[in-house]
């Protein structure tokens, strides 16, 4: 039997048999009898692969391209024989400097492949770097012969699900969260019975893109000296590669299957996983920035540049990916259909997503056809897209930015306004009705699962500093308190930072409750902050990005100091879970579709049917009937707010015969039972009212 012609080498190179590869797809993939590499560069004059022994300083290995083993702008080879196992692999790339054109080549770096499924260099999270100045951060090549068994993405419709965002490192990195392996993807998969006992079905993980955590090295915590760490992560130095340093296999390169393994495991518990990811900027930084990949390969492909050959910095980290040139975008689709295919994704969210919109001068395209693309490709077909719906140069997009029928949002104004009447704020009781409902205002041809709610995120205060501080303080950060947002809407209950004081702290504990309930009964997608369910603090920095400490790290011991917070968070979010009259993809009718006798969302004040729109109003409540429910036989609920500093008599709707109130929550003071347990609801005496005490949120079934 012959083999075939094109296994054959065609030429020899340092005792390297060699033939002409194929050009897609893109990296370095393995072969029957080899690996084929392929890398573009419109603008190189010549490239050479650059092969290391794992570990090793210097190369094993210089192969230049010949001149015809580049097909177009891309050069690509297939090397025969080839130990992938123990090699290392780079670019080295040569062509005119020529800065004010966008020409940056320079001959003395080796590049790393910007379709690198494995990247070493920062193998151990913490480890100092090995010193390869030439080439910190090197490519390896990795073979998709992962066991995924009968794996299947659960598919849980996005207006059901109660997401959790979490920092990988940061979730099991204290002691106490006693696990084998904390601050890795291995630890997250022993506390799985933790989110089952929460109610969570879909973690979000901040950046696990391959990143370096000793990016800011020579910068110190100006208050403890301690160094500072780019421990966030949204700065990514490979965008197909799971960070080593997140897996305690990393240092035995087997960060790929650790991670696959926690993806499996979630889905065999009926929850999915999201990744917040960020092709907005690279690691790179602007034109004083270092020299890694995109900008030694063709810099003037891959970022937007102004006229004069300078970084446009619409990300506000120095430099902007070119998200809309076609090489990019199809990067950028490439990465995302690697993460569904090799990794079971179940959805992404795109940091500064507006970015994504904007034309290689910067301006914003009315049909961007990134978003577009990623909207209608078939391998996405299934999965999450979510926008952070801005960007650092000031376009804002909560409400507008471009769908396809496919995009959802981070609800930036849900956040602002929801925020603001927790404090109680005048003048915006129409807006926290917009709110409540989804946003119709804001996404009326979308469908309120367009709207992900949230009042917290990884940026700005946790929940427990929302009403422990008035000020950010983020001096440690070693900015001059300059760095993160001053647009906190946060209120510290009178006394700036922590208290002794009780009446202070059952304040802040009942807002805190507030906060979830009002969450939890809200149309759209519930998003919470890993660690506010235990009443996590970050001492006021609403900007931590930088510190790998205690201030970052979830303290499990939490748990038992709050386990009342912890209860209310549960039973919250278990309440939403048992009625789906609260999660619906659709916004309300305002009146009755299904001829129950009442509208399937109604409005009220402390006079029943009556609720009041004037600026001066604290007050308000609304009833929802279940019996337009996606199954058409849920309860009544109704939900009253008393944000006024005293507390309020509200005239409760009337109920069809043979129904009662029941109450399930009740944050008012003085409350020996504040929660139960969804379907234990106590009935009210008194069927014509109840009080609601200062700044508390009450909710009642009707049953």
């Amino acid at each position: 039997m012959h083999s075939r012609i094109d296994n054959e080498p065609t030429h020899s190179y340092a005792g390297y048999p060699l033939r002409i590869g194929q050009p897609l797809p893109y990296g370095a993939t393995l072969t029957n009898n080899g690996v084929n590499f392929s890398i573009f560069s419109r603008h190189a004059d010549a490239c050479a692969l650059v092969l290391y022994h794992v570990g090793e300083a210097q190369p094993l290995v210089e192969i230049p391209f010949p001149d015809e083993f580049r097909i177009g702008n891309v050069f690509t080879m297939q090397i025969f024989g080839l130990d992938y196992e123990r090699i290392e692999y780079g670019f080295r790339f040569d062509g005119p400097y020529k800065p004010r054109q966008g020409l940056r080549f320079d001959h003395t770096k080796v590049l790393l492949d910007p379709y690198a499924k494995l990247i070493s260099g920062r193998d151990v999270w913490g480890e100092p770097p090995q010193g390869y100045d030439d080439y910190p951060h090197r490519a390896r090549i990795v073979p998709t012969d992962y066991d995924w068994r009968t794996d299947r993405p659960p598919h849980i419709p996005i207006e059901d699900l109660v997401i959790y965002e979490m920092h990988v490192r940061g979730f099991t990195q204290h002691p106490s969260s006693d696990t084998r392996y904390p601050g890795s993807f291995a630890a997250i998969r022993e506390k799985i019975p933790y989110f089952k006992e929460l109610g969570i079905n879909c973690i979000e993980l901040m950046p696990i893109f391959e990143f370096d955590e000793f990016e800011y090295s020579g910068r110190s915590n100006p208050i403890t000296d301690e160094p500072l760490k780019n421990y966030w992560g949204y700065s990514s130095v490979g965008f197909f590669a799971p960070k080593a340093g997140f897996a305690a296999t990393g240092g035995l390169g087997m960060q790929s299957d650790e991670l696959k393994a926690l993806v499996g495991d979630l889905h065999r518990n009926g929850m999915e996983i999201i990744l917040d990811v960020v092709f907005n900027h690279t690691a790179e930084g602007n034109e004083n920035g270092r020299t890694i990949s995109f900008r030694g390969i063709d810099n003037k492909t891959y970022y937007m540049l102004t006229p004069d050959g300078y970084y446009l910095n619409f990300s506000g980290t120095g430099n902007t990916m070119n998200c809309n040139n076609p090489i990019v975008r199809g990067m950028v689709l490439d990465c995302l259909r690697h993460w569904v295919a090799e990794y079971h994704i179940d959805g992404f969210r795109f940091d500064l997503a507006s970015i994504l919109g904007r034309d290689q001068n910067g301006h914003p395209l009315a049909n961007p056809p990134l978003i577009e693309l990623l909207a209608y490709d078939p391998v996405l077909a299934n999965v999450k897209l979510i926008a952070e719906a801005w960007d650092a140069g000031g376009l804002y997009q909560v409400g507008s930015f471009p769908d396809y029928g496919r995009w959802a949002e981070w609800n930036g104004r849900y956040r602002d306004t929801i925020r603001q009447w927790l404090k109680g704020t005048r003048g915006i009781v129409w807006d926290v009705a917009q709110c409540l409902q989804g946003s119709p205002d804001l996404y009326a041809g979308r469908g309120a699962s367009a709207s992900i709610n949230f009042i917290t995120a990884h940026d700005g205060f946790t929940l427990r500093d929302l009403f422990t501080y008035d000020h950010k303080h983020n001096y440690a950060n070693g900015e001059d308190n300059r760095d993160g947002t001053d647009a906190n809407y946060s209120w510290n209950c009178g006394i700036e930072g922590h208290t002794n004081d009780p009446i202070v702290n059952d304040l802040r504990r009942r807002l805190i409750k507030n906060a979830i309930a009002l969450l939890m009964v809200s149309r759209g997608v519930p998003m919470i902050l890993m660690g506010d369910e235990m009443g996590r603090t970050q001492n006021g920095n609403n900007n931590t990005y930088c510190h790998d400490t205690e201030w970052n790290w979830l303290n499990w011991d939490l748990l038992q100091e709050n386990p009342d917070i912890f209860n209310f968070f549960k039973q919250c979010i278990a309440f939403r879970h048992a009625h789906p009259v609260l999660r619906s993809k659709d916004h309300f009718l305002n009146r009755d579709a299904v001829g129950s006798g009442y509208a399937d969302i109604t409005w009220h004040g402390t006079s029943a049917w009556q609720a009041e729109w004037d600026d001066h109003i604290l007050t308000l409540a609304f009833m929802l009937d279940g019996s337009h429910a996606r199954d058409g036989s849920d309860d009544m609920i109704y939900v009253g707010m008393n944000m006024h500093w005293t507390p309020h008599r509200f005239d409760l709707p009337d109920l069809p015969r043979d129904r009662y109130w029941h109450v399930f929550a009740n944050t008012s003071p003085d409350i020996q039972v504040e929660i139960v347990t969804p379907g234990e609801e106590p009935r009210i005496i008194n069927k014509d009212h109840i009080w609601i005490g200062a700044r508390s949120v009450i909710i009642l079934v009707g049953r």
